[in-house]
């Protein structure tokens, strides 16, 4: 290992950002190509990409700051301030959702009957599936503060326990969903409502998915003792992002489910 005088991290020469790259740019035309011509090989080559990416890079973050310890108390405040600043911006990102949605919700055209939900739209029982949903999400906020707890008071089987059930009810939410839509009765087509639906719901859908996944990453590195009682701010960067994809749940059950049926 080199030393240094400062205790700022400069990254080494990494091939990763380009590889991500050359994945986000292969999925995306992927889906096109799925959308217009029913192929999915591109779109699969896509995913496979960012995969083996996403594992490589992550193995390299791991590696240095966990084993080589570049990861120093400035460092670690920097990454705080990146993930503050990327939540920040993902709220912003679903309040243009919500402004779309309460945009044509609260003042509905003529093109649309001037009623809402628009004529013809069968929309989802509240208090089915999405209840279910909005239950499985504060349980698992529940399981991943006491996880985030037990790892604080150095209990590692009970930071193992609470990760896992964490993982777990974000997969089992993710799978109420998917039967949710296949057995939806309207389209992200099927007007205004279909449109606003789909693409807050799925958004937010993607985002369980990525928690899920960052959650499940953390539970990894937590079993093979990456994480200790002072140093674990990649699982507190999964917690931080768990929470904010609870709460908009949170807002989208009570907005879209609940007033907006």
């Amino acid at each position: 290992m080199s030393s240094s005088n400062h205790p700022y991290h400069l990254v080494d020469v990494s091939p990763w950002p380009l590889t991500g790259s050359i994945g986000a740019m292969t999925l995306t035309s992927g889906l096109i190509m799925w959308f217009h011509q029913l192929k999915t090989e591109l779109l699969m080559l896509g995913i496979l990409i960012i995969i083996l990416t996403m594992i490589q890079w992550w193995r390299d973050i791991c590696r240095e700051g966990t084993f080589q310890g570049k990861h120093t108390i400035a460092v670690s405040n920097g990454l705080k301030w990146g993930m503050i600043l990327f939540i920040i911006s993902e709220v912003f990102f679903f309040i243009s959702f919500f402004w779309g949605f309460f945009h044509s919700s609260l003042s509905p055209t003529v093109e649309i009957g001037a009623m809402w939900p628009p004529m013809g739209i069968k929309t989802f029982n509240p208090m089915q599936i999405p209840l279910l949903n909005t239950m499985i999400l504060l349980c698992s906020g529940i399981t991943v503060t006491w996880a985030h707890h037990s790892l604080m008071e150095n209990n590692h089987s009970q930071t193992t326990q609470g990760l896992f059930f964490t993982v777990i009810l974000g997969v089992y939410f993710t799978a109420l969903q998917a039967l949710e839509y296949y057995e939806s009765s309207f389209t992200i087509s099927d007007s205004i409502y279909g449109s606003t639906f789909f693409m807050a719901t799925g958004f937010h859908g993607l985002h369980v998915i990525i928690g899920t996944t960052f959650l499940f990453v953390c539970l990894m590195r937590h079993i093979m003792f990456h994480f200790s009682s002072k140093h674990h701010f990649g699982f507190e960067a999964a917690a931080w992002y768990w929470h904010f994809v609870d709460v908009v749940w949170l807002f989208l059950y009570i907005s879209i489910y609940w007033w907006g049926s």
